[in-house]
């Protein structure tokens, strides 16, 4: 059981559950598992210590402390909302949030006993069922002992940080769910770093605490740590931690104590997070923070309703800014209840609701009053760090698989993207065929390209590029704090890849009692570029990578993130196994027999620096057969890359080529007319 004692520094007294005397020092290093920083690292007069009690029955304690709640009550007019809670989900990829949200929809009866449900239920794109990650903030509800616990499940990648920045507007609470064995990673610090900034209530969830080499007590101390480096206030640092398997469906206060269901966690939302801070009888005001799009009923905007009470078929104000607003009808509304959304014919204001008929309204745009409507303070996102350059499809095979191939369908294609994804930047290139798109990472990117090529889109993107500033006549680039875990074994070829990349190692422990280090880098974005396929062959495939922007720095000077050059096909036509045969003492091929390939095409790894063009569509003389005996080939199998690996792969003079069915890479035809011209 957790419980949390202040004290201030002159007037320290040892607490009575323990018969030990305490040495007399201004802060003990250890107490009861916890780990303190040194006195540095605390910046406020007054020090929340965690103490572990299993003898003690204690009610809940929650983060927002009493005291603070009512003085805020008494400095506003505003009331607080007790039958609806808020809440966000979020977490590190992996440390299973959307498995705990299926445990939360299952013990809530949102599903029929006999119902089938299959896996990570809230991750309902294709996508995200394929690569197994969550790609899309998503909303659902349950009802908890007559309260209405709105949950919002949250990507773990730092690519997709801009889903949630601007989902923390519509919520009073975070679950910051923490790996019982990995404890806080680099998207855990950038997710609660947020949270704080927000002024949000957190409760802390151990979860997989089921793992064989768990290690809580480590894990609630790291949190504690990460809690004060940021800076966070006395409250915020008084946080509730529960202790958690999500694929079991268990929760309690102790790791060592759980109950046979989620009821301890249900409690700690219900005590922990403060209800809505509403304006009931104010000027309607709704920020709309996501949106998605219906055939039948088009635009439909979601966010939290601020003030006041929306109704359907009321006239509204969209509001941009005081100055830019227009008028606009709610033609449908809709609240989420269970794992739907309800028609509902009026909304109070504090809980989350879905609003149809606006057409043209916008993520960040305010929903407000016709009189006397103001709009809210607008999403602010972090910049994008990596640009790519998407243009049409020039190679001799275009138009062979692709439904849209013009560079008005691409650019269409592209500037509709950005009505939802705010952290995408969309800029016209050099030529009247090429955009300029930026993003938060390559994945973020990534993930928009293979959308595309699955909605019937034909084209070509070139590498990934940092984007860089100057200031005051110096040149910076973004760095990115990496984490790997890796197997001790495959430890030394991992530090010397990282190292020619530039980066600065940080911190180097051991994890648990697999064998596993773990190791903390500060890097430039560039040195990340193609790195995870380099160190999954350096560790033969059993090392983790982990990345997050942390701030731009000075140039790192020249990075080389290839030391091989590409094979490259030396004639239209198709690939025969006789070329093949003496083609792959050359390299290792991407390509069997029997497939199209055009003059320019990669085909393939060169074992040497500097590229070599082959003729891999040549056939075997049919003279004097007979005397000819038929050769026996024998042909390795070819690499088969993936868009990611394509994208991590091609260099400056290089472009993957991008269609429903393939995936190709070629030379630049740009780069070979101009080394011709020289």
């Amino acid at each position: 059981m957790e419980m949390a004692i202040s004290f201030h520094h002159s007037s320290f007294k040892a607490p009575s559950i323990n018969p030990n005397p305490i040495p007399k020092y201004p802060f003990p290093t250890q107490l009861s598992g916890l780990s303190l920083s040194p006195l540095s690292s605390f910046n406020s007069k007054t020090t929340c210590l965690k103490l572990r009690s299993r003898n003690l029955i204690q009610p809940v304690k929650c983060s927002v402390s009493e005291a603070a709640q009512i003085a805020i009550e008494k400095r506003s007019h505003l009331k607080r909302r007790s039958d609806i809670r808020n809440i966000a989900i979020v977490a590190h990829v992996d440390h299973g949030k959307t498995t705990l949200v299926d445990a939360m929809l299952r013990q809530s009866k949102v599903f029929r006993d006999n119902q089938f449900i299959q896996e990570r239920v809230m991750d309902s794109n294709d996508l995200e069922r394929e690569r197994g990650i969550t790609i899309l903030s998503k909303n659902t509800s349950i009802t908890y002992k007559d309260t209405k616990i709105n949950i919002i499940d949250t990507p773990g990648h730092s690519d997709f940080g801009g889903e949630v920045e601007r989902i923390l507007n519509m919520v009073e609470g975070v679950l910051l769910v923490v790996d019982s064995v990995e404890g806080p990673m680099p998207q855990t610090r950038f997710v609660l770093k947020k949270a704080l900034e927000f002024g949000l209530a957190v409760v802390v969830v151990v979860n997989k605490i089921d793992r064989p080499s768990a290690r809580p007590d480590f894990v609630i101390n790291s949190t504690f740590e990460l809690f004060i480096e940021l800076n966070a206030t006395d409250e915020q640092c008084d946080f509730q931690a529960i202790y958690a398997s999500g694929i079991k469906g268990k929760a309690g206060l102790a790791p060592d104590n759980l109950a046979e269901d989620l009821g301890p966690l249900f409690e700690s939302i219900i005590r922990c997070i403060p209800g809505p801070h509403i304006d009931k009888d104010g000027a309607l005001q709704m920020l709309a923070t996501n949106i998605e799009y219906d055939e039948h009923k088009g635009r439909i905007a979601i966010g939290r309703l601020h003030a006041g009470v929306l109704q359907k078929g009321m006239d509204v104000r969209v509001c941009t800014s005081e100055d830019s607003c227009r008028f606009g009808r709610i033609s449908e509304l809709f609240v989420y209840e269970k794992f739907s959304r309800t028609p509902a014919e009026r909304v109070e204001a504090g809980d989350i609701c879905a609003v149809c008929g606006i057409e043209d309204i916008q993520i960040g745009e305010t929903i407000a009053d016709k009189a006397f409507g103001k709009p809210l303070p607008a999403i602010k996102v972090e910049e994008p760090t990596v640009k790519m350059a998407f243009s049409i499809n020039t190679s001799p095979f275009v138009g062979r698989e692709g439904k849209y191939v013009t560079s008005r369908n691409l650019r269409d294609r592209l500037y509709r993207e950005l009505e939802r994804n705010l952290a995408m930047r969309v800029e016209d290139g050099e030529t009247a065929d090429t955009f300029i798109v930026s993003g938060r990472g390559t994945l973020h990117i990534t993930i928009l390209i293979e959308n595309m090529r699955r909605e019937g889109y034909e084209f070509m993107v070139g590498p990934p590029k940092v984007i860089n500033k100057k200031v005051n006549d110096k040149l910076l680039e973004p760095y990115e704090i990496a984490t790997v875990e890796v197997p001790e074994e495959h430890m030394g070829a991992v530090v010397e890849l990282l190292g020619r990349r530039r980066g600065q190692m940080i911190d180097m422990q051991g994890v648990g009692s697999e064998g596993t280090t773990f190791l903390k880098y500060k890097i430039p974005t560039r040195g990340l570029l193609g790195l995870r396929n380099a160190i999954l062959t350096a560790s033969r495939g059993t090392a983790i990578l982990n990345t997050i922007f942390d701030s731009y720095g000075p140039w790192a000077g020249d990075i080389v993130t290839r030391d091989l050059g590409s094979l490259v096909a030396f004639e239209d036509g198709s690939s025969t196994s006789y070329a093949l045969a003496s083609s792959q003492e050359r390299g290792q091929m991407f390509i069997s027999p029997g497939v199209e390939v055009y003059k320019g095409q990669i085909v393939g790894i060169h074992q040497r620096p500097g590229d070599l063009s082959l003729n891999i569509c040549k056939k075997k003389a049919a003279t004097n057969v007979r005397s000819n005996k038929e050769q026996t080939v024998v042909l390795d199998t070819p690499l088969d890359y993936s868009l990611d690996d394509c994208i991590e792969y091609i260099q400056e003079d290089e472009l993957v080529e991008v269609t429903p069915s393939s995936i190709r890479m070629c030379k630049n035809p740009k780069f070979a007319a101009a080394k011709k011209s020289r």
